[in-house]
């Protein structure tokens, strides 16, 4: 749309579409509905999360800081500097802005260092004993060694095990037993207003400890789609005053009682240090999603299939007015104003003007607590959504999908050729290849941050000629050569200014 409603409303209609969704009902994972497969998680009953909310003024956090340094790593991101589109300071630029001014200059600086020198450095959280360490995906982006430095400086090569840029996590995993680790708590149960510890390495200071407080739940800030990072962001944040710097990010946020209530993932700054506003991925979330990566190999999300308005936002809502000419007034609620195909809200009776008002049993005020209300669910699971017709209240059983419609998990498997190495691809005309000289060729469109393509350089746009020495002019051309195929794959391509480049991954 050419108006102000298409720059106010991305982030809203691309997270609702998708029904993706955040932190979510900790029933999930007591209902049996979830994975058994949890031996990297100590479960805790009702009496864990006793006193989680009683910290006051004047408590002493040294217990908590001894529990959680000696479980907060490190993580250095090594990166092929030729073929890097975005290295872990490129996002750390996105992430808490450019303080140097000027991403260009940076990105010079970041090819003249050294090959032995890391491209960026964040935080790591040990969750298992056995070396299973959480962190940010934009820590990780475009890394080909990762090296991981415990508080006791015992160094190791970590394996990327997955990756979600739409929540920004990442699981890695280290060869070692014993470790220490710190538990999940049940993010669901934090307050505004309770203390919290943030522990990382900010600026290269190793083992920091900083206090605050919780100063807001369910915080959406537009974070994690505003550059094409992630094509479903989702965005439930913890907001915390206690002090995040870069370097922070991918670290431990914890309550009073050392317990693990977020992973630091951002600030909110105009400097790009440290101005009061910090937000961490919530619990709940990340350990759905380094569930799912650990037991399905992907990240398996449940959709809506909505697109929504979100009532609470004045703005939102006068520049929808003016564009579809509507009467809307602003309140609580998402307001649907279109469905995708196959959507699950649409089979369950859901309408166009529709106002969503509930999902189970949260209030949905703004698009924060519909994603939160969703939150850890997966393909097939139920949900309660209530909506209003008319002033008139109603309920409806609504069945989640996944972004084909279909309503079960799948596996790396069960994924076709453009999802295992995260692009697809559209044909090249012939005028074209005649005018540059090529014989094939196809663009490759919609990459995947994070993914297999975008992992040794390759960006939208960009031409592949060939696929282990096999011209490619299609779609079909892609899926033949690597359909069912096993191990390195050696991928010919031209970028945007002419230059030819061999570049090749393992298949997943």
């Amino acid at each position: 749309m050419k108006s102000t409603l298409k720059k106010l409303l991305p982030f809203a209609v691309v997270g609702v579409i998708s029904g993706a969704t955040t932190v979510g009902v900790q029933q999930y994972f007591n209902d049996g509905t979830g994975t058994n497969d949890q031996s990297y998680f100590t479960k805790s009953g009702n009496s864990s999360f006793v006193g989680m909310n009683t910290a006051a003024i004047g408590d002493d956090f040294t217990k908590a800081a001894k529990t959680t340094v000696p479980a907060v790593v490190t993580i250095k991101n090594y990166q092929n500097r030729s073929a890097s589109r975005a290295s872990e300071q490129d996002m750390m630029d996105f992430f808490f802005g450019d303080p140097f001014g000027g991403r260009g200059q940076n990105k010079q600086r970041q090819q003249q260092t050294p090959e032995n020198m890391p491209s960026g450095m964040g935080s790591g959280v040990i969750i298992s004993p056995d070396g299973y360490i959480i962190s940010n995906n934009h820590v990780v982006a475009g890394a080909n060694k990762i090296e991981v430095v415990l508080s006791n400086k015992k160094a190791y090569i970590a394996t990327l095990v997955g990756t979600d840029p739409n929540t920004d996590i990442s699981l890695l995993k280290i060869e070692e037993k014993g470790l220490p680790f710190l538990n999940f708590a049940n993010s669901d149960n934090i307050e505004v207003g309770q203390w919290v510890l943030a522990v990382g390495n900010p600026l290269g200071l190793n083992s920091t400890v900083t206090a605050g407080i919780v100063s807001a739940k369910g915080r959406g800030i537009g974070i994690l789609g505003s550059q094409g990072k992630a094509s479903n962001p989702i965005e439930s944040f913890i907001q915390t005053d206690a002090a995040i710097n870069p370097g922070n990010s991918g670290g431990a946020l914890v309550n009073a009682s050392g317990e693990l209530i977020g992973i630091n993932s951002a600030i909110q700054s105009t400097t790009g240090y440290y101005q009061g506003y910090g937000f961490a991925v919530p619990a709940n979330l990340a350990r759905k999603i380094v569930e799912d990566i650990k037991k399905f190999g992907i990240v398996q999300r449940g959709f809506l299939g909505v697109m929504t308005l979100d009532l609470s936002n004045d703005q939102l809502v006068t520049a929808y007015n003016k564009e579809q000419k509507t009467n809307l007034k602003a309140g609580n609620g998402m307001y649907v104003t279109g469905f995708s195909e196959n959507s699950g809200a649409e089979d369950g009776g859901v309408k166009k003007g529709d106002i969503i008002t509930k999902v189970d049993s949260y209030t949905i005020t703004d698009f924060a607590d519909l994603s939160a209300a969703v939150g850890s669910r997966r393909p097939g699971d139920k949900v309660q959504l209530t909506y209003l017709r008319n002033g008139k209240e109603t309920t409806t059983t609504v069945t989640l999908k996944d972004q084909k419609g279909g309503t079960s998990t799948r596996t790396k498997a069960d994924l076709s050729v453009s999802e295992k190495i995260g692009s697809d691809f559209t044909e090249l005309s012939e005028r074209f290849k005649t005018d540059y000289g090529l014989n094939s060729g196809v663009v490759a469109k919609g990459v995947v941050e994070g993914g297999e393509m975008a992992k040794i350089g390759i960006v939208d746009n960009y031409i592949i000629i060939e696929i282990n020495g096999k011209p490619v002019n299609s779609q079909g051309d892609v899926e033949k050569i690597l359909n069912n195929y096993k191990g390195n794959v050696q991928v010919k391509f031209v970028d945007e200014y002419g230059r030819i480049y061999t570049k090749g991954f393992k298949m997943p």
